[in-house]
């Protein structure tokens, strides 16, 4: 009998990859990645005339995407030697709150040349937090009014999300609002692109676009948030919104000679990069909390019933399997932090040393810190790098390093580093725990669970179990299993990831002597996210200010010689 396979895509930050995935029990065949020619803009407009970006503007062109079908697919279907004939399902993930402007048939308005130069017509990335002062203003009315819907993203709205992206638009950029038909997020956007249809994913509506119990926020709401935006989601959001697992299409032949594949394959309704993840580490029932650890770490926990999270970053019923309520929570910097530090503040000495000893700068730094007692180092960081998701939801923050003397070594920051990435998420297991949401088990997926120094630090700190994921396109394989589900192989997501699916169990248990240590540094952690993150000192608020207000003398002072 001919052996049946689906095809995953998952769309990063960075890159996109494409798995070639066995029906019957989730073996992966092959995959292929394709880099972003033009990656994250965020500092200049670098596609267009090279103009300065304001600040916490981070934006994509989306014709990578597309390329990501030319070239990462076709790729993996050449390793894996399997007959494209045999491919017969295709599911996508992609960053979650990525939001396009888009012409009624698809066209991103940035590829329009009337828009080629406006930062506000291409692709704003999950970390565009230039609509901050909109969320808070959409924050402040929902409070104002006594809004339902604000209890299910814990009582606050994320800059990242679509409705102040969207209105940020509106406000900032209206000839692009004008001239857009669809805002659409862009897991769905390349699904339309993929099929001819324009559909809503359920799951991600539920998240990030403020669709729930069936509805959008009202028009009465949106007049009063700002006069003339009321009609945003009936006029700018037409799609049906359909259940995660179902087809929202099959494959045109455009498509499809994109990709070398043959047109008719069911293409699954798209789903958020960290959510599709549940389903490839086996982590969909109650109490299992998929983390997916990477640039950036996402949090997914199912529960039989709605529980109002302080400071949650959403809570969608089925939005991660049918008959349990989705939550998700996240950090808006967790590798990226000890990115920063190996960029801009490690000795070179230190990258020599790796290189005479023949390891990675990573285990150089971990084998130092792993000597070290706990709190030896005398410091405590918070990890606010890309401000806070959760529980605090404010891309304002900033981070911090507090305790540091003449005899703090690049370790003792790097181990600080580290543990407050790990109190981060300690103090997102604890909302959720505090409100009676279970959490018994961590399932652990992306590129830092090849860290063995940061995972144990990670379980003594939190004190749950973690296992961790057996594939390292969880992504890929996640959304090869909606592709699946869709295409009628498997009933519902959780027969699709109990078969295709993978982890290895408990493969880091708590060391509890070392978690009650580690709670003395907690305190002072948890302490100073109060006072920073909370409103008692609000210095960080006024650096950002001061810093805007500084750039944007600069820039005028570079203006004046050419005017």
């Amino acid at each position: 009998m001919e052996e049946t396979y689906v095809l995953g895509i998952d769309f990063g930050t960075l890159s996109g990859r494409a798995a070639i995935v066995r029906v019957a029990d989730g073996l992966e065949k092959a995959a292929a990645v394709y880099e972003y020619p033009n990656a994250v803009m965020d500092d200049v407009l670098s596609v267009a005339d090279g103009q300065k970006l304001p600040a916490d503007f981070a934006l994509q062109n989306p014709r990578d995407y597309i390329e990501v079908l030319k070239h990462a697919v076709p790729e993996a279907i050449a390793k894996s030697m399997v007959d494209p004939t045999q491919i017969k399902g295709i599911g996508i993930d992609f960053t979650s709150a990525t939001v396009i402007a888009a012409k009624e048939d698809g066209t991103p308005l940035c590829d329009l040349a009337k828009f080629n130069n406006n930062p506000h017509a291409y692709v704003k990335l999950w970390k565009h937090h230039g609509a901050q002062d909109q969320a808070d203003r959409i924050v402040a009315l929902a409070k104002e009014r006594g809004e339902s819907w604000l209890a299910r993203y814990g009582g606050i709205l994320s800059a990242e999300m679509l409705l102040p992206k969207v209105l940020e638009t509106y406000e900032k950029a209206p000839e692009v609002y004008a001239d857009t038909d669809v805002f659409v997020d862009a897991l769905d956007w390349i699904v339309w692109r993929m099929t001819g249809n324009l559909v809503y994913s359920a799951g991600d509506s539920g998240y990030k676009r403020n669709f729930q119990d069936g509805a959008y926020p009202s028009e009465e709401f949106l007049e009063l948030l700002s006069p003339g935006f009321g009609k945003v989601f009936s006029e700018k959001m037409p799609g049906q919104v359909l259940a995660l697992g179902a087809e929202a299409g099959k494959l045109t032949a455009h498509a499809a000679a994109w990709m070398g594949l043959e047109p008719g394959i069911s293409v699954a309704t798209g789903n958020i990069d960290a959510h599709v993840t549940a389903a490839a580490v086996q982590a969909v029932e109650p109490g299992q909390l998929t983390a997916i650890l990477g640039t950036s770490a996402c949090y997914i926990v199912s529960g039989p019933q709605f529980r109002e999270v302080p400071g949650m970053f959403g809570c969608v019923d089925g939005g991660v399997v049918d008959g349990l309520w989705g939550f998700e929570a996240g950090q808006s910097s967790m590798g990226d932090v000890f990115a920063w530090y190996l960029d801009n503040a490690l000795p070179h000495s230190y990258v020599v040393a790796a290189e005479k000893a023949g390891i990675s700068i990573f285990e150089l730094l971990a084998e130092k810190a792993r000597a070290q007692e706990i709190g030896e180092h005398g410091l405590v960081a918070l990890d606010w790098f890309s401000g806070n998701r959760s529980i605090l939801v404010d891309s304002e923050l900033s981070g911090a390093i507090l305790g540091i003397t003449m005899t703090t070594k690049p370790e003792d920051i790097y181990r600080a580093l580290v543990e407050a990435t790990c109190f981060g998420a300690r103090t997102i297991i604890e909302s959720f725990t505090n409100a009676g949401v279970k959490i018994d088990e961590i399932v652990a997926s992306g590129g830092l669970i090849k860290d063995p120094f940061f995972m144990q630090t990670l379980a003594d700190i939190t004190c749950v179990p973690l296992s961790v994921a057996t594939t390292k396109q969880g992504g890929a394989l996640g959304a090869a299993a909606h592709g699946a589900v869709a295409a009628g192989f498997y009933p519902t997501i959780k027969e699709a990831s109990l078969a295709m699916g993978g982890k290895i169990s408990a493969a880091y248990v708590p060391n509890y002597d070392r978690t009650a240590r580690y709670d003395e540094l907690f305190n002072e952690y948890r302490q100073l996210h109060d006072y920073f993150g909370r409103g008692e000192n609000e210095v960080m608020h006024r650096l950002k200010d001061i810093r805007r207000r500084a750039v944007e003398r600069k820039r005028a002072a570079a203006k004046k010689p050419q005017e």
